[in-house]
């Protein structure tokens, strides 16, 4: 008979995994929006995809620090000693990043953003305020940065899927059940 990671008190629970689906429908609508903003020409779409760009980071920042809130004052069960250690170092890697990136490249963002000068509308519903003056030289570096940290994101994420995929495809262990419930 086959423990579950139910059964050994691995699964993460319903709040964690809310906040993580909702992460990842986000980070999977708003990563093309990106990719897509920075390589059509200008007009209404590409300023549609920059304001839609633009909300779902602030919206994805919120999300991120409420998860990282629940995640320090309710910690997940570890991993299964079945997995490897180097796994395991691994997979806290790629959550330390996931994180880091989902906090900060917001706030970079919207920096690069007042600088440009450009508003930061979000869904229309509000407009956040300029973080600093007008500086077209500094917007362009932080923009760059910008751009490098979401390649590098973009990279992580599906380095996370394609854990994810190769523990319930190739593997057939539970890991991924902890997030699926």
């Amino acid at each position: 008979m086959t423990v579950t990671a139910e059964a050994k008190g691995f699964v993460y629970t319903p709040t964690a995994r809310i906040f993580h689906w909702v992460t990842a429908i986000l980070v999977l609508a708003m990563v093309p929006a990106g990719i897509t903003m920075v390589n059509i020409g200008p007009g209404k779409l590409q300023n549609t995809l920059f304001d839609f760009h633009r909300s779902t980071g602030v919206v994805l920042f919120v999300i991120t620090a409420a998860r990282l809130a629940w995640r320090l004052t309710h910690p997940p069960a570890p991993l299964s000693t079945d997995i490897p250690r180097w796994q395991r170092r691994a997979a806290r890697a790629t959550h330390v990043l996931l994180y880091v990136v989902l906090l900060g490249t917001p706030l970079l963002g919207w920096v690069a953003t007042s600088a440009y000068p450009a508003a930061i509308p979000v869904y229309g519903l509000f407009t956040l305020p300029p973080i600093i003056g007008p500086n077209r030289e500094l917007s362009n570096a932080l923009f760059n940065i910008h751009q490098v940290i979401g390649i590098i994101f973009s990279i992580a994420v599906v380095i996370h899927i394609a854990a994810a995929l190769h523990h319930r495809l190739v593997l057939k262990d539970d890991v991924m059940t902890r997030m699926t419930g």
